[in-house]
């Protein structure tokens, strides 16, 4: 299922490339796509209305009418005239992938179709707040302190 281009021929770059995608994922794109106005299978899944799905609609355009909103709503915090973005996004995913799933950097930074995995651990994945807690009290345990916290 391509989400991004319609099943046409394009010329790919350096960063383009194939991306597995969950069947889930897949189906509940599928449904988004059927409830467009332009659900043809050459249309995009997010399209321009304007260009009648025969072009995507712009990352800016999606992020200030619906993104942004919808991420206020959900209890994100954003003050005003702060960037807020796709990137947020791709930074939360891979962030959560590395320190709360587990999941193999390898596979992550495949997904994230980087060349080298220290720009996946080094720009895209902080340090986990309660993993550093846990790291400290296997430390003291191992020394032998032990106690109730107050």
């Amino acid at each position: 299922m391509s989400i991004g281009f319609p099943a046409f021929q394009q010329e790919l770059t350096a960063s383009d490339g194939y991306v597995p995608l969950h069947p889930l994922l897949a189906e509940h794109l599928r449904e988004w796509q059927r409830q467009t106005p332009h659900a043809e299978a050459a249309d995009f899944v997010f399209p321009s209305l304007r260009s009648f799905g025969k072009i995507p609609l712009y990352a800016s355009t999606f992020v200030a009418d619906y993104l942004r909103s919808a991420a206020i709503k959900a209890g994100v915090k954003i003050e005003a005239g702060d960037r807020f973005g796709l990137h947020n996004l791709r930074h939360s995913l891979s962030n959560w992938l590395v320190n709360k799933a587990k999941i193999q950097r390898k596979t992550v930074q495949g997904m994230l179709r980087h060349s080298d995995v220290r720009t996946t651990l080094n720009l895209y994945a902080q340090n986990d707040a309660d993993d550093t807690r846990a790291a400290q009290g296997q430390f003291l345990s191992a020394v032998g302190l032990t106690g109730k916290v107050q």
